[in-house]
C-alpha cells in the first residue's frame, strides 16, 4: 500500500512538473512575440527613416530561421515559385543551364535544351550573358541572372550576349515556355549489356520515367544497371521508395519518418510488385548525393539489393514538409528525421538552437553499428 502511495506520489508530480514547463513554455512564446511586436510598431513610428516592412520583418524571420538548420526556409511571395520549381522541376523560362564562369567572371549559357527557346533562337554553350531587358548582368550571381531569366511562360524579353568564338555581341528575343526539367538527363546501354540511368533530382513523377528507363534498357538486352545519383541533392520522398520498390519486393519498408507531433511520424513501404529482384544493381554517389537519393541508396544497400559506389554521401537524414503562409508566401520545415532498413539516421551534422544557432559533425567515433538485412555492419550518422 505505501509503495503504490508513493508511486502515485511520483506520478502526480511528474505530471504537475510537465505542465508547468509546457504553461512556462507558453508564457516564454507569448511574451516574445509580444515584444517583436512592440520593437517594431515603435520602429516603424519612430525611427528616423521610413521601413521598409518586407525587408526588415524578413530579415528577422531568415535571423530567427537561420538558428535551426538551412533546410527550413521562408518564401515570400516573389520566391514561392522556385519553392514550386523545387518540387516538381516545372518553371517558366528558356530551357537552358546556365553557370558561373570564375576565369571570366561572367553567368553564361552552359546547355541549351533540344526544341526550347534558348536553341530555337540561335543560343549556344558558352555565350556570355551581359543584359537582361536593359539591365546589367556583368557584375550579378548565378542566382540573381536565373532569376531574371525566368518569368511566366508567353512572356518575352531581350537577351544581350557575347559569343567567345566570334568575339560578336549578339541581341535575341526570346519568348518564355513552361519548362518541365528532365529528370533523367540521360539513358542507355553500354558495353557487355551494362545499362546506365541518370537521374538528376527527385521531382514529382521522375520514378515514371526511371521506370520507362529501365523497361526500355531491359528489352534492349541489359544485363546489369548502373544507377547514377552523382550530384543529386534529392527531393520527393515518396519517389524515392517508388524507385526502390522497383528492386525490392512488395511490403518491404524503406524509410520511416519520426518527428515531435504524430502526423509527422510515417512509415514508406513498397506498393507494388518490383520489375526486377535479381539484375545486379550498381549505386554511383559523391558529397553532393543527399536527401532522397540517400533513401535510395541507403535502403538498397541496407536491404543488399545494390552495391553502392563512389564518395561518402552528403548526409541529409532530416525530413521537410511545406506549408502555406498568409499572402501566398510559404515555409517549408524540417520536421522529422529519417530511419532507412536497418534503423539508422544517416543525419551527419547537429544542429543546436542555442547561441543563435550552432553546428557539430557528428563524430565517426560516435557513430553507430547496425546491420544490413543480411548482416553486413553499416553505421549511423555520417551519410552512406
Amino acid at each position: 500500500m505505501r509503495k503504490t502511495f508513493i508511486a502515485l506520489c511520483v506520478a502526480a508530480f511528474a505530471s504537475s512538473a510537465a505542465a508547468q514547463k509546457e504553461q512556462d513554455h507558453n508564457f516564454n512564446v507569448a511574451k516574445n512575440l509580444n515584444i517583436f511586436n512592440a520593437i517594431y510598431k515603435n520602429l516603424d513610428m519612430m525611427y528616423v527613416d521610413t521601413l521598409d516592412a518586407d525587408l526588415t520583418v524578413g530579415t528577422g524571420v531568415n535571423a530567427m530561421l537561420k538558428a535551426l538548420d538551412p533546410y527550413t526556409v521562408y518564401y515570400p511571395e516573389d520566391k514561392v515559385k522556385d519553392l514550386k520549381f523545387m518540387i516538381t522541376g516545372k518553371y517558366g523560362g528558356i530551357g537552358a543551364l546556365i553557370k558561373y564562369n570564375s576565369q571570366l567572371k561572367r553567368v553564361t549559357i552552359d546547355e541549351p535544351y533540344e526544341n526550347m527557346p534558348a536553341a530555337e533562337v540561335g543560343l549556344k554553350k558558352g555565350d556570355i550573358i551581359l543584359s537582361i531587358d536593359n539591365e546589367d548582368m556583368t557584375k550579378k550571381d548565378q542566382g540573381y541572372v536565373s532569376d531574371h531569366l525566368r518569368g511566366d511562360p508567353g512572356t518575352s524579353f531581350i537577351l544581350q550576349i557575347k559569343r567567345p568564338s566570334t568575339g560578336k555581341v549578339m541581341k535575341f528575343k526570346v519568348v518564355r515556355k513552361a519548362i518541365q526539367s528532365p529528370a533523367v538527363p540521360y539513358y542507355g546501354m553500354q558495353a557487355n549489356g551494362v545499362g546506365y540511368i541518370n537521374l538528376s533530382g527527385f521531382t514529382e513523377n521522375c520514378s515514371r520515367e526511371v521506370r520507362r528507363a529501365f523497361i526500355d534498357l531491359k528489352q534492349q538486352g541489359m544485363k546489369s544497371l548502373v544507377f547514377d545519383l552523382r550530384g543529386n541533392g534529392g527531393g520527393s520522398e515518396s519517389e524515392a521508395v517508388n524507385i526502390v520498390n522497383m528492386f525490392v519486393p512488395k511490403g518491404k519498408l524503406i524509410v520511416s519518418n519520426r518527428g515531435k507531433m504524430q502526423r509527422s511520424n510515417y512509415e514508406y513501404r513498397t506498393q507494388v510488385e518490383p520489375l526486377d529482384t535479381l539484375m545486379p544493381v550498381v549505386v554511383l554517389v559523391d558529397g553532393n548525393s543527399a536527401s532522397a537519393s540517400e533513401i535510395t541508396c541507403g535502403s538498397l544497400q541496407d536491404l543488399d539489393r545494390a552495391v553502392v559506389l563512389g564518395t561518402r554521401t552528403f548526409g541529409k537524414g532530416l525530413v521537410q514538409m511545406t506549408m502555406d503562409l498568409p499572402y501566398n508566401s510559404a515555409l517549408k520545415l524540417t520536421t522529422a528525421k529519417y530511419y532507412i532498413p536497418s534503423g539508422r539516421c544517416i543525419q551527419a551534422i547537429n544542429y543546436k538552437h542555442n547561441n543563435g544557432g550552432t553546428k557539430e559533425h557528428v563524430p565517426d567515433s560516435l557513430t553507430k553499428v547496425f546491420y544490413t538485412a543480411n548482416g553486413r555492419p553499416v553505421r549511423d550518422g555520417g551519410g552512406i
